[in-house]
């Protein structure tokens, strides 16, 4: 499939929340347990305001995923060090849109003096795990049971990838 990879904007915001909430509504990709209203686009872009993000479309101009990153603390001392957030369009997995998506997003990271990129997976997500352990993460961290979402307590496991 042919992509086209371009900035991240507030008029992606729509399509990116519809992303976004099917897994919100369906999944353990998603952390929020409802998905969010229109009206916090905005403020769901504004997370990774000042970094680097992007939507990825189809041949049609559909957004068929998207990935921003973001601040992984606002303290200065994690200055070098981000968080990813990655989704792709349900049934669009497999294509190599995410690994585009991502390399993307590393090589501007790098770019802009970044030093590694964190991701934070619900250990019920297994196709993530292996997505990010097969593009240059290894996991670093796991807080047991720290989540809860359809009556299903999960761990929270942090990759890391050095830039």
């Amino acid at each position: 499939m042919h992509i086209v990879l371009e900035p991240l904007t507030e008029d992606d915001g729509p399509e990116i929340l519809d992303i976004f909430n099917y897994y919100a509504a369906n999944s353990f990709a998603a952390y929020s347990l409802s998905p969010f209203p229109v009206e916090m686009a905005g403020m769901f872009l504004d997370l990774s305001n000042g970094y680097p993000s992007i939507v990825a479309r189809n041949e049609e101009g559909t957004a068929v995923g998207f990935g921003m990153l973001r601040p992984y603390s606002p303290m200065p001392a994690f200055s070098a060090t981000c968080e990813i957030t990655l989704f792709l369009r349900h049934g669009f997995t497999g294509q190599g849109i995410g690994k585009a998506i991502l390399e993307h997003l590393a090589e501007e990271a790098a770019d802009t003096g970044l030093g590694s990129i964190l991701a934070s997976i619900s250990s019920l997500n297994e196709g993530s795990i292996r997505f990010h352990l097969k593009n240059g993460f290894h996991e670093c961290g796991r807080f047991r049971d720290a989540g809860e979402k359809f009556g299903r307590k999960f761990d929270v496991v942090y990759c890391q990838r050095m830039l």
